[in-house]
């Protein structure tokens, strides 16, 4: 072997240093670069869910003010609608005050209670029917039982007190009287 060959040139070998020192620069500089742009995706993704935070507290508070709101002021509509009925009776009490005509009092009681049960209507509020029906423990509450064969057992045979609905939903069951079968009377 000649002694060119067993000789390095030590000239290559920086050269080869110094690339591997470029390529370490390199990498750096691209895992600096990288870092960087993690920092804003984070930075990005952060602003992003404080303003969400911020964005659902604005939305809890304004639900519950319109919540407050509506406890408070949520019988607005149907004060109005019950204000002509006060009109009504008062005109009625003037009325009453001026006569002594018996037949005018209950013509003007009668008027008030149809208008203040049509705007109840209006609302949703309806009188639940039970007299000559058979009895329903969703819509009435049975307080007397009378023994009779005139009538179907179970059948309501007197409304006690008045039960109403609104819409779908029991607000006073009806109180009624129902029949049962009077056994005593079977026998003979």
């Amino acid at each position: 072997m000649s002694d060119d060959k067993m000789q390095t040139n030590p000239f290559a070998e920086n050269e080869e240093i110094k690339e591997e020192q470029k390529e370490d620069i390199k990498e750096e500089n691209n895992i600096e670069s990288k870092e960087e742009e993690f920092k804003k995706e984070l930075d990005d993704i952060n602003n992003k869910y404080l303003r969400l935070a911020a964005d659902f507290d604005n939305y809890r508070k304004r639900q519950a003010q319109e919540r407050e709101s509506l406890l408070k002021y949520g019988a607005e509509d149907t004060l109005k609608k019950i204000i002509p009925v006060l009109d009504t009776l008062e005109r009625a009490k003037n009325s009453i005050e001026k006569t002594e005509d018996i037949k005018t009092v209950k013509e003007s009681y009668e008027i008030c209670t149809k208008q203040f049960l049509d705007i109840l209507g209006k609302i949703g509020l309806k009188k639940i029917e039970a007299k000559d029906k058979p009895f329903d423990p969703n819509l009435m509450e049975a307080v007397m039982q009378t023994k009779t064969n005139d009538v179907e057992p179970h059948t309501v045979i007197a409304e006690l007190q008045a039960g109403y609905q609104l819409f779908d939903r029991v607000l006073r069951p009806t109180m009624v009287n129902v029949a049962v079968e009077d056994d005593e009377e079977n026998k003979e």
